[in-house]
């Protein structure tokens, strides 16, 4: 072996190609040929080799092996290996959505079943008991194609994994995926169940049977009875469980309470539909009963073969002896020998006989179900047949348990519509109770009376607030930026901000509301929150602390802010605990929505503003600022003042001038004029000249003394650096 993995390495491809390149003389040749044909002998000697090891292996492979003797190999690429068929999350969305059409499939399934019950009729005119032709074969396609539905339901239980009991301490717990255990526990739980209840023993007996061995209608109608009356067991045991596992895992059925309140209405009617059923059978059963009574009482009339259509031709004795013997009349009720019962109604009014179309006795029958099951079978007059108290007992005990049922979860259902009107006008009672006790002016309570109402309006008596909050981070940041970031960036302070920072900033905003006429702030008082403004207007105005003769007011409409104070407040390092004072007074002058942000939360916000070192956002917040936009009015009406004082200043000095210039020439050019005329004119512009003087001095000696004390102090600069 050695030997072999030498000559291996030396006669490689790479060497044996730069034998051949670099050789050229005849010596050379011999030793490049002599090189091929070892070569050649080495690649035959691992190909034989190759060949005797894939012999191996595959003698090796149709040998059986236990799981102890697996290559460690393949056990690494089965675990590697995706599986063949995907696991089902019994708490995912689509196995949700299918056990809720299930439940709803397996209750149709149930009001299926009772077609079957309607199969069999009476044949009034030769006594005889009769078979529907048509009805076998739709109520077969039916009860197939709700089949169809738990076979189904079977393979999705087979590929569903399931949550281990013991990893439930903390969370979901974990999801069983080996289709192993999944097959196990399904086998040992509701396999039998589902299997009994799609066993197609109707479909059988009907297109099986019957053509096949024609027992009878009499046989017949028992094997229906008996056949359906079994599957109805694992039927209505299967469908508690599952109503039971969409509610844990989802919740709810039915997304809306009419939709619960109409499903439990559904299960009222159908369970009225399956007593009629029932009803339509026992009464057949019951004229049946009465002939068999009847001919026993004669026994050399007897023979089977009588109470079966087709099987014999009819005997006019017999059906005469037998309307004598159970006459549907209302003497009936005086008859001492066989009395009907519950059931002496369906007779009467021939819906069990082959005269009744199929809607004619389906819609009697659940009315008869219907009625009684409401009225807890308080009209049911029953015979002394054990059979039929029995069946009246159960319509009682049916009615009680589905009329409560019903009742409850109607009411549940219906009340979740209307709970939140309910719970408004608990509080308006409430406060009305409350506002009366105390005295409240009418004006004050109209206010209460209005935001209470713009509230309702507003939200429809969801708190949002603790909705919101009990919602996990993520879910908390994408509502509120769908809530907030379009109104928020309406503010142009917050237009050029990162996403980051408007995230934290809609985290922190809270929604409030104002009506007309509502003070949110007045000058003096503490500023708490920062308002941005969304929807209505509000008015600010100011007196600069109080002072006479200033009086500046402005609207603030959607997408504006106040409170900005608070904002300078929060971006100084040095501030102090207590809150800054309100420069102006802030109302609304019409129903206002509006996000508030805390003066805590504007100091987490704010001291997110420093790094980002953007004159613009500093140049922005100035331009749409209340106290900055007052001080810069009134800096620009000082401004204004100041250049008409220095343009009359300047008027003055010019006309000054100019009199000078008038008074020398006047000398230069009247040398003639007396000294006394010459001496008046020089008096009269000297007092023009201090005149002049004494005016403009007056006029800028007083008016600085008016206007410089109500120029406003200038804001803090804010500061995006420190």
């Amino acid at each position: 072996m050695p030997v072999f993995q030498f000559r291996f390495e030396d006669c490689s491809p790479e060497s044996s190609f730069s034998v051949e390149k670099t050789n050229s003389t005849d010596d050379d040749g011999y030793h490049q040929r002599k090189t091929r044909a070892r070569g050649k002998s080495v690649f035959k000697h691992i190909r034989r080799q190759l060949l005797m090891r894939r012999s191996e292996t595959t003698k090796n492979l149709r040998k059986p092996t236990s799981s102890s003797t697996v290559h460690p190999l393949s056990d690494a690429t089965y675990k590697k290996q995706p599986p063949k068929s995907k696991i089902l999350d019994p708490q995912g969305s689509f196995l949700q959505k299918w056990n809720k059409i299930f439940v709803i499939t397996s209750v149709i399934a149930v009001s299926v079943d009772p077609l079957f019950f309607y199969i069999p009729m009476i044949d009034s005119n030769h006594k005889c008991i009769d078979l529907n032709k048509i009805l076998p074969i739709t109520a077969s396609v039916l009860r197939t194609f709700f089949d169809l539905s738990y076979i189904l339901h079977i393979m999705f239980q087979f590929r569903t994994g399931f949550i281990a009991p013991s990893s439930r301490v903390f969370g979901r717990g974990d999801l069983i995926d080996d289709p192993v255990a999944i097959a196990k526990r399904y086998l040992s739980t509701y396999f039998i169940i589902d299997i009994l209840s799609i066993i197609p023993l109707p479909q059988a007996v009907l297109l099986a049977i019957i053509p096949i061995k024609n027992p009878g209608s009499c046989v017949v109608k028992d094997w229906l009875k008996y056949i359906v009356f079994i599957q109805y067991v694992p039927r209505f045991l299967r469908i508690y469980p599952l109503f039971s596992e969409v509610t844990r895992t989802s919740g709810i059925l039915t997304e809306t309470a009419w939709a619960g309140a109409a499903y439990n209405l559904c299960l009222y009617m159908i369970a009225s539909h399956v007593v009629g059923a029932f009803w339509y059978l026992f009464s057949v059963e019951s004229e049946l009963r009465c002939w068999r009574k009847a001919l026993n009482h004669n026994g050399t009339l007897w023979e089977h073969a009588y109470l079966s259509c087709g099987h014999q031709k009819s005997n006019a004795t017999v059906i005469s002896f037998l309307n004598s013997s159970c006459p549907r009349e209302e003497e009936i009720v005086y008859l001492p020998d066989f009395k009907f019962g519950i059931f002496l109604d369906a007779l009467k009014s021939h819906v069990v006989e082959t005269t009744a179309t199929f809607p004619q006795k389906i819609f009697y029958c659940f009315w008869w179900g219907l009625r009684n099951v409401g009225s807890l079978g308080q009209n049911l007059q029953t015979s002394t047949y054990v059979g039929e108290i029995i069946f009246a007992v159960l319509i009682v005990i049916f009615g009680l348990v589905l009329f409560s049922l019903l009742i409850g979860n109607m009411q549940k259902y219906l009340q979740s519509t209307t709970v939140r009107v309910e719970e408004m006008r608990v509080k308006r009672r409430d406060a009305e109770h409350w506002m009366s006790h105390r005295m409240l002016p009418e004006p004050l309570r109209e206010r209460i009376r209005r935001y209470e109402h713009y509230k309702w309006q507003e939200n429809r008596g969801v708190d949002e607030e603790t909705l919101i909050h009990n919602l996990p981070k993520d879910l908390r940041r994408d509502i509120k930026r769908h809530l907030c970031l379009d109104l928020v960036k309406k503010v142009q302070m917050f237009e050029k901000m990162d996403e980051q920072l408007l995230d934290a900033l809609c985290d922190r905003l809270k929604p409030v509301l104002y009506t007309e006429n509502s003070h949110i702030v007045r000058e003096g008082d503490p500023v708490e929150e920062m308002l941005f403004v969304m929807r209505g207007n509000l008015v600010a105005m100011t007196t600069n602390g109080g002072k006479t003769g200033f009086f500046n007011s402005f609207v603030i409409k959607p997408g504006a802010f106040c409170g900005e104070e608070l904002l300078t407040w929060a971006l100084d390092p040095n501030s102090s605990s207590n809150l800054p004072i309100s420069t102006r007074t802030v109302h609304t002058i019409s129903e206002v929505e509006a996000f508030a942000l805390m003066a805590n939360d504007l100091k987490f916000v704010a001291s997110q503003f420093r790094r980002l070192h953007n004159k613009h956002i500093q140049h922005t917040f100035k331009y749409y600022s209340m106290q900055w936009r007052t001080w810069a009015a009134c800096f620009i009406q000082n401004a204004w003042r100041h250049y008409c004082k220095r343009k009359i200043e300047k008027s003055l000095r010019e006309a000054e001038d100019r009199l000078q210039d008038a008074l020398a020439y006047e000398q230069e050019s009247s040398l003639s004029l007396s000294f006394g005329a010459t001496l008046h004119t020089s008096r009269f512009a000297a007092s023009a000249l201090r005149s002049l003087r004494k005016n403009g001095e007056r006029s800028n000696n007083r008016k600085p003394q008016r206007l410089l004390p109500l120029m406003p102090q200038k804001p803090t600069e804010l500061d995006f650096t420190t």
